[in-house]
């Protein structure tokens, strides 16, 4: 059975922060998106500690630190230090004759109107 990927509004770069989970309150970059399992990989949060053997290429070993994948129903849009929900504005506009759609993303913060990102 194929599964289908989510429609998201975030992308990679922007600035998220995580609202539940144990790095609560804590803020980060977006690296990776997985559309398919939802799941962001966030620069600097959901950390895990991983024990590695020595090898060729790492000859010390040791216990190395890396970012897992946090789910994204658990990190929300920083918007000017504020989180933000992300909805779209969508405007026609006519280009060489043809009418085109352009869409773009609005930050909503609460207690303010809604402003343009890209």
């Amino acid at each position: 059975m194929k599964k289908e990927s989510i429609k998201t509004k975030l992308k990679r770069g922007d600035m998220v922060q995580v609202v539940a989970g144990k790095d609560i309150g804590r803020e980060g970059r977006i690296m990776i998106i997985d559309r398919v399992k939802n799941k962001a990989i966030v620069e600097g949060l959901n950390l895990q500690t991983k024990h590695q053997k020595p090898n060729r290429a790492n000859q010390s070993g040791g216990i190395t630190r890396r970012e897992a994948p946090i789910h994204l129903s658990n990190v929300m849009y920083l918007h000017k230090g504020k989180v933000a929900r992300l909805s779209y504005q969508v405007e026609t506009a006519e280009k060489n004759g043809k009418k085109v759609t352009i869409k773009r993303r609005v930050a909503k913060v609460r207690g303010a109107a809604g402003e343009v990102i890209d």
